[in-house]
């Protein structure tokens, strides 16, 4: 057998498997996710030239290149010293960014996610579909498809196409956006308030209802981390990193990420090529975190805009205050940030910044950049060396599903140990059970993609003594 070994592992976007290791009494002792192809976007960018890196990183990712464009994009001002962005780069920047946020919660929300909560987790999967949802909720089917649409131009507007743009530039952007480009926004804007206040309400009102069913599913005590702004507030585009323990208790706050190396490590373990980050003054065994809405809506002291901030409130005193580790919570979470993207976009799009003509700076040279910004799934960071011939030398990137990689197979040991312990037989109902688990955190692989009821998943039984029991696939 031979064995390939890249390091730093980068991360994967494609098929999951899972496997459940059970006892002579068919207990589950062990379940985990794993990530089985290999796609080493950190060696292969080595040699690029560091202004290719905003456009080339994109292609990590068909679901967010905007976060990973921006991302490299941030770590390359850092190499042109134009870490300072004019204001217009920075709000076009912006605008690139929550429109992302708009699109892609709103994809997960309505395509992915929404059939296992409109149908039960148990409902035949011949309608617990997208297909489904349609046929039985065509206006809220329309409402999904117009407001990813309607991301999808804004990000076509500040980028120049809808995926893999090319707006931000080392030091700033390439274009600013005209007063057509925004009254065309600005026509459809209050629309989409509207449709992102309803996704809301009907999130919220699901998992209060439900509330008692879904505490306990696939949840745990977790750190949580993301990055916030000076004063403490939500920032989806830039701040300071902020990682507090299961109880809220701060493990480090404000910190600079420039720095972020004195306080995450990364474990790779040889079942997976994913990697496992951890806080390093806790240890890989206790220092594991979550990352994405709920993380950031624990996170954070308050958001920045009308009605997201009023239904912060709602989300935090369900937990008295304290922080929210129910997995399942994270649908609630994503929604308030769904609400909060159209209000920063409304925002934007009347901030007389946005047509500034001034739009790249640049100062001293260096010869190495971080970028960190908030994808839609989580704390995304990219990390570059550069020779003297401007060339890539060493790229560590740690993507939002990596960091929730422990987390996730948390998730699936958890429900494997509620729903499959002594029974032998591996059901539908239980392999779409560990897929809810998996998708509440919406990761960013192909085996996410909830397409006609399928997801491309594979959970196998194994007994105590290694033998397989049962294998189940779906896609």
């Amino acid at each position: 057998m031979k064995r390939i070994a890249i390091e730093p592992v980068t991360r994967v976007e494609g098929h999951g498997k899972v496997t459940i290791l059970l006892d002579a009494q068919n207990r589950v002792k062990q379940a985990r996710l794993h990530i089985v192809e290999f796609r080493g976007f950190e060696r292969f960018i080595q040699g690029r030239l560091f202004w290719e890196v905003p456009v080339i990183v994109q292609r990590l990712c068909g679901i967010c290149p905007v976060s990973h464009h921006l991302a490299g994009a941030k770590a390359m001002d850092q190499i042109v010293g134009g870490e300072n962005l004019t204001p217009t780069a920075e709000k076009v920047r912006r605008l690139m960014h929550y429109g992302q946020t708009l699109q892609s919660h709103a994809l997960h929300f309505f395509h992915l996610c929404s059939p296992d909560l409109l149908f039960g987790f148990d409902a035949d999967p011949a309608i617990r579909n997208v297909i489904g949802v349609a046929a039985k909720y065509p206006e809220l089917a329309v409402q999904g498809v117009m407001l990813r649409k309607y991301g999808q131009e804004i990000i076509k507007v500040t980028a120049g196409k809808k995926i893999h743009g090319t707006g931000a530039i080392p030091g700033g952007v390439n274009k600013n956006v005209s007063i057509a480009e925004r009254d065309a926004l600005l026509k459809d804007l209050d629309q989409n308030v509207t449709w992102a206040r309803s996704a809301l309400k009907l999130a919220k009102d699901y998992t209060v209802e439900h509330l008692e069913t879904l505490a306990p599913f696939g949840s745990f005590d977790s750190n949580h981390l993301s990055l916030v702004r000076a004063d403490g507030a939500m920032d989806l585009y830039h701040g300071n990193l902020k990682a507090i323990d299961a109880a809220g208790k701060a493990i480090f706050d404000q910190v600079d990420y420039q720095n972020y190396l004195d306080y995450i490590a990364e474990e790779v373990r040889p079942w997976s090529y994913m990697k496992f980050p951890f806080i390093k003054s806790l240890g890989p065994e206790n220092g594991w975190y979550r990352v994405g809405p709920l993380a950031r809506l624990n996170t954070a002291k308050f958001i920045d805009t009308p009605e997201a901030e009023a239904a912060r409130k709602e989300f935090v005193a369900v937990t008295d205050g304290k922080p929210n580790n129910i997995t399942m919570a994270y649908h609630w979470a994503r929604l308030i940030e769904l609400l909060h993207s159209v209000e920063k976009i409304k925002e934007l799009l009347h901030d007389p910044d946005l047509q500034g003509t001034d739009l790249v700076v640049k100062g001293e040279r260096r010869n190495e950049g971080i970028g960190l910004i908030e994808a839609p799934r989580g704390t995304l960071f990219h990390h570059y060396k550069v020779n003297e011939n401007d060339q890539i030398t060493m790229a560590n990137l740690i993507v939002s599903t990596t960091n929730n990689n422990e987390p996730m197979n948390r998730a699936v040991q958890r429900v494997a140990a509620d729903h499959i312990s002594g029974k032998p037989e591996v059901t539908e109902g239980l392999l779409n059970h560990v897929e809810v688990a998996i998708r509440a955190y919406d990761p960013c692989l192909s085996c996410a993609t909830h397409a006609l009821g399928k997801m491309p998943l594979v959970v196998e039984l194994v007994d105590c003594e290694g033998k397989l029991v049962d294998r189940r696939a779906k896609g």
